[in-house]
């Protein structure tokens, strides 16, 4: 089988068309990588006059710091419950988007608003309706008896931030296993029935491992997602507390290089998160995709 291949009157065209997205890549992560990287080596005096070659040491300390091994606990536990969360309630909200017959676009359509809203939006929101003194949820919690304060409260303050990762994600997840549950042959779920598989059986057996390519993207995506780009939903509500309960460590970067102005360990910081989410896809891509059926 022959593969038609482009053929460029001009070498240097190809070069002229990746130009731009070369320089975004190298401006705007290459630039900033290469940076904290060499200021992950430093260490500067408390007035910024000076700066000193230190090698290892702000990585050292790191890993001796009780309060960032509590930030390496904290990130996993929400990484964890956001990923499973926003995955399980978008394919639910999916799979129920396929079985309306009326209304369907009208249902797919609100369902994808949320994603239109800003992280930082969406932490205010969600910090409104929490609030212990005019939030709309913490009333009702109360009236059943349940004493809701993520001010004060470490378990609630993570529930809550949980809550609006959660809720910001289904949309993106949900577009995507929309998309997949709709290229499943029908024809394969009606042999299945035919062979007298139920609904729940032909879904497991049949539909979920055609859309496990899917699944796997959105895994990665959803990691990536809850480690780094959950920063504005974070700052809006709890600002990592109380008493740093909710502090991950992409906050924990931001904390002690713009509040602290330690930038060596923030710089250290960034570079250790950097290689957990290298690392974690690595894992996904080497073990976890032998189980993707394409």
């Amino acid at each position: 089988m022959q593969t038609k291949r482009t053929v460029f009157p001009n070498k240097l065209l190809p070069y002229l068309l990746l130009a731009p997205q070369m320089l975004v890549t190298i401006v705007f992560f290459v630039w900033p990588a290469g940076t904290a990287f060499w200021q992950s080596f430093l260490r500067n005096d408390a007035f910024g006059f000076k700066t000193t070659f230190v090698w290892f040491a702000n990585y050292r300390r790191l890993f001796a710091d009780p309060i960032y091994i509590s930030a390496f606990g904290n990130t996993i536990v929400f990484a964890v419950l956001v990923t499973f969360l926003s995955l399980s309630i978008s394919l639910l909200l999916a799979v129920a988007a396929m079985r309306v017959l009326r209304g369907s676009r009208i249902y797919s359509t609100l369902l994808v608003w949320p994603y239109a809203v800003a992280p930082a939006i969406a932490g205010i929101l969600w910090w409104f309706m929490f609030n212990p003194s005019i939030g709309i949820v913490a009333y009702m919690l109360r009236a059943v008896g349940i004493n809701w304060n993520h001010l004060v409260n470490s378990t609630d303050a993570m529930a809550l931030i949980v809550i609006a990762a959660t809720w910001k994600q289904i949309s993106y997840n949900f577009l995507f296993f929309l998309a997949g549950l709709q290229s499943v042959p029908r024809s394969l779920q009606e042999a299945g029935a035919i062979d007298g598989a139920g609904p729940v059986k032909r879904f497991w057996t049949i539909v979920f491992p055609l859309i496990s390519p899917t699944t796997f993207y959105l895994m990665v995506i959803n990691i990536v997602y809850a480690m780094f780009d959950t920063f504005g939903i974070i700052h809006a509500t709890t600002q990592g507390g109380p008493a740093r309960a909710t502090e991950i460590l992409v906050y924990k970067v931001y904390f002690d290089g713009f509040i602290g102005l330690n930038l060596g360990s923030s710089a250290a910081q960034s570079v250790i998160l950097m290689l957990i989410v290298i690392g974690l896809t690595a894992i996904q891509f080497r073990f976890v995709e032998r189980r993707v059926q394409y």
